[in-house]
C-alpha cells in the first residue's frame, strides 16, 4: 500500500492529537525583547516560534495540495519539486505531492540558482513549490527553467512571478483525492549528497517509502507516546525516512530549526522527545558544551529520552563512549543507508548490540548484504571488499542515467562503493568509501580509520583524512584537523600521539583548519582535495 495511507489511518485514529511541532528557536529569542511581542503573536500578528498541526489538520492540508495541483494539470507521474526549509508545510505538501499520483521531487536548500535548475531539469520536474529563503535564487531562473509550468511561494509576500500556495490551497477540497496508487508506481526523486560530483537522480517507488517505514519501526520500536525530535533537513532521505516511524505509530514529532546544543536539550526537555537522532558534529557539540559547563543536564527533564542514534557518517566509538558516560540510560543506535537505498537502516547495529560500537552492524529488516571483491565474489570474514545490499529500498534507477544505473546495479544487487569487513560475529565494519581509499607505497590506507583514532583525542573536534600526490609514494595520507574550541595543539603533538598507529597509517602531513560538511553531517571531501591537492601546503611533513 502507499505511504499515504498511513496518514489516513493517523486522521482517522487520532483526529485531535498534534502530529507536529515546528520550534524556531531564533525567533524565540527575539521575543524576549517586549511583551508587546507576546501580545502580537497571540493575536497572530507576528511570526510564533511554536506551531503544531494535528493529524486531521495534517491529512486535510495534504487532500488540498494534491486537490491543487490536479486542478493545475498535475497527472499521475508528473513531478514536483520542493524547496523549503524544514517548516510546518513541508511534509503536509510531500503527502499532497504523492496523494496526487505525482512525484516528489525534494531539493536541498543549499543549491545555487544553477543546480537548482540543473536537478529541476534533470528531474523532469513540472512545478516548483518554493519558500520565502529562496526568492532570489528562482528569479534568477524562472524564465530560463524547461518543463516547469507552475512556481508556488510558500509565504506571506508572494513575488510576482509566483502563485501564492497557501493563499489557494486554503479554498480548495480536504477530500481525498481519486487516485489510484500501486506498490510499484513511481513516487519521489531524490537527489544525492553531491559529494562526488554533481548530484545524481535517485529514483524511488511506493515500495521502497512504505519499506522504510516499516523498517525504522521496527528497528525502534515508536509506539503511539513517542516522541521523535527531528532537526536534520527533510529534503534528505534520512531524517524524513526515520520520522515515518513515527507514522507508522502515529506518535508526535518535533521539527526543530537550528543545531546548537541548548536548543537541542531545552526542546528535549520542554517537548518530552524520546527519540533523537544527531549527527555526529552535533552530539560532540552537546557532549563539549556539557565538559564546558554551559549544559547542566540536572536542569533539564531528560528521563523520558530513551534513544540516540546517528547515522549519515561512520561513529568514533570515542564519541558513544563519552554520551554513555553522561546518559547511561539511553538506548544507543547507528544506521548505514544511502539514498539509493532510501535511507534508514539497510545495515543498522541494534540497540541490543551496544558492545559492538564501532560497527555499523547487520542487516536491517527486510535487507541482504554481501561484501565482495573486484569480480564480486564474496570475500572472507575480515577482509575488505566492497559493501553490497539487497532488499525492497534499493532505487529503480539513477533518473535518465542508464550508464551510471548499471554501474551499481546488478540483479537487484546495490553496489555501495563503500568498503567495508564483517567479523566473526556477522557484524559490519565501515572501512572507507573506495574512492577514498588512499593507496601509499603500495599499502591501502582507509581514511575512517585513521580519522577514529584521531579523534579519540580529547582536544580534537573534527578531522578528515584525505590523500595527497606524492612523487615517490603515490600518494600520502594528511590530516586536516579541527581543534576545539579554547584549546591548542601542535603539529608535534598529534606526531607524537600517532605514534600508537602503525607506522603505515601515520599521516605524513597535519593541517589545522575546519572540516567543511553538508547539511547530512558528511564530511566535504572533494572540497578538500580542492584546496589542498596540488598547491603549497602551510602544514608540517611528518619524517619516520
Amino acid at each position: 500500500m502507499p505511504i499515504t495511507n498511513y496518514l489516513e489511518q493517523n486522521a482517522h485514529n487520532y483526529p485531535n492529537e498534534t502530529a507536529l511541532i515546528e520550534i524556531n528557536p531564533e525567533i524565540k529569542e527575539k521575543r524576549r525583547v517586549t511583551w508587546k511581542e507576546y501580545e502580537l503573536i497571540e493575536s497572530g500578528h507576528a511570526e510564533s516560534y511554536r506551531r503544531e498541526i494535528t493529524w486531521s489538520v495534517f491529512e486535510e492540508k495534504a487532500n488540498r495540495c494534491a486537490n491543487l495541483l490536479m486542478s493545475r494539470g498535475i497527472k499521475k507521474g508528473d513531478k514536483v519539486a520542493i524547496l523549503l526549509m524544514n517548516s510546518l508545510e513541508w511534509l503536509p505538501i510531500y503527502f499532497g505531492i504523492l496523494k496526487s499520483g505525482a512525484l516528489a521531487v525534494p531539493l536541498n536548500y543549499r543549491y545555487t540558482s544553477d543546480e537548482i535548475k540543473y536537478c529541476v531539469e534533470l528531474a523532469d520536474a513540472d512545478a516548483l513549490i518554493f519558500g520565502n529563503e529562496f526568492i532570489g535564487r528562482v528569479e534568477e531562473i524562472c524564465d530560463r527553467i524547461e518543463n516547469v509550468k507552475l512556481l508556488f511561494f510558500v509565504g506571506d509576500s508572494c513575488p510576482s512571478f509566483a502563485e501564492n500556495y497557501l493563499h489557494l490551497s486554503a479554498n480548495f477540497s480536504s477530500a481525498k483525492p481519486n487516485v489510484e496508487i500501486s506498490d510499484k508506481d513511481d513516487a519521489a526523486i531524490y537527489f544525492s549528497s553531491g559529494t562526488t560530483g554533481f548530484p545524481k537522480a535517485i529514483l524511488h517507488n511506493h515500495e521502497s517509502l512504505m519499506h522504510a517505514a516499516i523498517t525504522e519501526q521496527k528497528h525502534h520500536g515508536q509506539t503511539h507516546d513517542d516522541v521523535f525530535l527531528c532537526i536534520p533537513p527533510l529534503y534528505h532521505t534520512g531524517a524524513k525516512m526515520h520520522w515515518f516511524g513515527s507514522l507508522v505509530s502515529g506518535s508526535k514529532a518535533i521539527l526543530l530549526k537550528g543545531v546548537k546544543p541548548h536548543s537541542i536539550i531545552e526542546t528535549v526537555s520542554q517537548e518530552k522527545c524520546s527519540i533523537v537522532w544527531l549527527l555526529v558534529p552535533w552530539a560532540q557539540d552537546i557532549l563539549d558544551a556539557i565538559d564546558r559547563g554551559e549544559i547542566n543536564v540536572s536542569e533539564y527533564q531528560l528521563s523520558q529520552w530513551r534513544l540516540m542514534h546517528i547515522g549519515a557518517q561512520p561513529v568514533p566509538p570515542s564519541l558513544i563512549k563519552r554520551w554513555k558516560a553522561i546518559f547511561p540510560h539511553h538506548d544507543y543506535d547507528t544506521n548505514y543507508g544511502l539514498s539509493e537505498s532510501i535511507g534508514p537502516g539497510c545495515v543498522h547495529l541494534g540497540i541490543e548490540n551496544t558492545h559492538k560500537v564501532g560497527a555499523i552492524g547487520v542487516p536491517g529488516y527486510g535487507w541482504q548484504v554481501k561484501i565482495v571483491d573486484e569480480k564480486k565474489n564474496e570475500v572472507a570474514d575480515g577482509d575488505v571488499g566492497e559493501l553490497a545490499v539487497f532488499g525492497p529500498g534499493v532505487m529503480t534507477c539513477y533518473y535518465k542515467d542508464e550508464k551510471a544505473t548499471k554501474e551499481v546495479l546488478d540483479n537487484g544487487w546495490l553496489y555501495t562503493g563503500d568498503m567495508a569487513m564483517r567479523d566473526e560475529d556477522g557484524f559490519i565494519y565501515l572501512v572507507d568509501r573506495k574512492k577514498d581509499v588512499i593507496i601509499s607505497g603500495g599499502e591501502n590506507l582507509y581514511p575512517v580509520q585513521i580519522e577514529d583514532f584521531l579523534r579519540a583525542n580529547d582536544k580534537i573536534k573534527d578531522v578528515a583524512v584525505i590523500g595527497l600526490p606524492d612523487p615517490r609514494l603515490g600518494e600520502i595520507a594528511a590530516a586536516i584537523i579541527e581543534i576545539k574550541p579554547g584549546m591548542s595543539a601542535t603539529e608535534e603533538e598529534i606526531a607524537e600521539f600517532c605514534k600508537a598507529l602503525p607506522r603505515y597509517k601515520r599521516p605524513h602531513k597535519i593541517i589545522f583548519a575546519d572540516i567543511p560538511r553538508n547539511p547530512t553531517g558528511k564530511i566535504e571531501k572533494p572540497k578538500l582535495r580542492k584546496i589542498y591537492c596540488g598547491e603549497s601546503l602551510v602544514a608540517t611533513q611528518i619524517k619516520g
